[in-house]
């Protein structure tokens, strides 16, 4: 090696490391994916996920927390002339309660190697989040949960979202499973995966460009209710990591390598970007696949 260190690079963060990082078990962040630096302690969540304090400052870590944030998400779709008029609750969950719920639903798509979001159709009884965790150091300490019975009114009994993810993270995720519902309701039976996954990675896309252009205005507005709101949220700005971070969640949808999400929103995207949302959709309604 003639004495150089070889060391690798995150290809968006750009943070050194050397090799053996990745597999010696060093912890990464587990929304940004950051490697956890030996000088500073990310927070250890109760599911062993990792957070680093970046993150932390704009997580959404409750079910009501939440619903400001899912009204947006709503209003979006409304401004789009895709109102959802069924009340399809939210639900903001631990990991093992998602993957029971995943584990109770007959059919589904899921984005390996960690589901993050959820939309049921089942009726089931789900654990979630019923106050903001408290924290102790760097680790939760106590979780305040609830069983919550769905019931099934219409094809979509619920939404689930991983509790402690950022907020821009967490609305692109909504804005991804709000896609599936909306599917369920309007009646466009079984597509095939990359078609499902590809449209509903449209409109998260859809959804958190104007967010990181923005900067602020709605970012207020949906954590102004919530005493937990990070310190940049409070002044009605985003810091600029947050800026930076959406600028990673965007730069994640657009290069995904899985087939159904990463190829799938790639043909999507395109088919928007030609025919326009509505007439995709018609498109795919019709035929089941997209318009060329």
């Amino acid at each position: 090696m003639n004495g150089l260190i070889e060391y690798r690079a995150h290809p968006f963060w750009l943070q050194r490391y050397c090799p053996s990082h990745e597999v010696d078990g060093t912890p990464r962040c587990c929304s940004c994916e950051r490697m956890e630096p030996r000088e500073l302690r990310y927070l250890l969540l109760d599911d062993g996920r990792k957070l680093c304090l970046e993150c932390l400052d704009s997580a959404v870590m409750d079910t009501n927390e939440c619903q400001p944030l899912y009204l947006e998400i709503q209003e979006f779709y409304e401004g789009l002339n895709m109102k959802v008029e069924q009340q399809v609750p939210l639900l903001l969950v631990e990991r093992q309660a998602l993957n029971e719920a995943m584990e109770g639903e007959k059919t589904g798509h899921h984005h390996l190697p960690e589901t993050r979001g959820l939309c049921l159709s089942e009726e089931q009884t789900v654990s979630t989040i019923l106050r903001r965790p408290r924290m102790t150091g760097n680790k939760i300490m106590e979780m305040i949960t609830e069983p919550y019975r769905l019931t099934r009114r219409c094809e979509v009994t619920a939404i689930l979202i991983l509790y402690g993810l950022p907020r821009l993270l967490t609305g692109s995720i909504l804005a991804h499973e709000m896609m599936h519902a909306w599917l369920r309701l309007k009646g466009y039976r079984t597509l095939s995966l990359d078609i499902e996954e590809g449209i509903c990675q449209v409109l998260a896309h859809m959804w958190i460009e104007p967010e990181i252009m923005g900067g602020s205005g709605s970012n207020a507005k949906s954590t102004s209710s919530s005493s937990s709101s990070s310190t940049s949220s409070k002044k009605g700005g985003r810091s600029q990591f947050e800026g930076k971070l959406g600028d990673f969640f965007k730069h994640q949808i657009e290069s995904d390598t899985f087939m159904a999400y990463g190829d799938g929103f790639r043909a999507g995207n395109q088919a928007v970007l030609q025919y326009g949302l509505k007439r995709t959709l018609e498109h795919i309604r019709l035929t089941g696949t997209l318009p060329f």
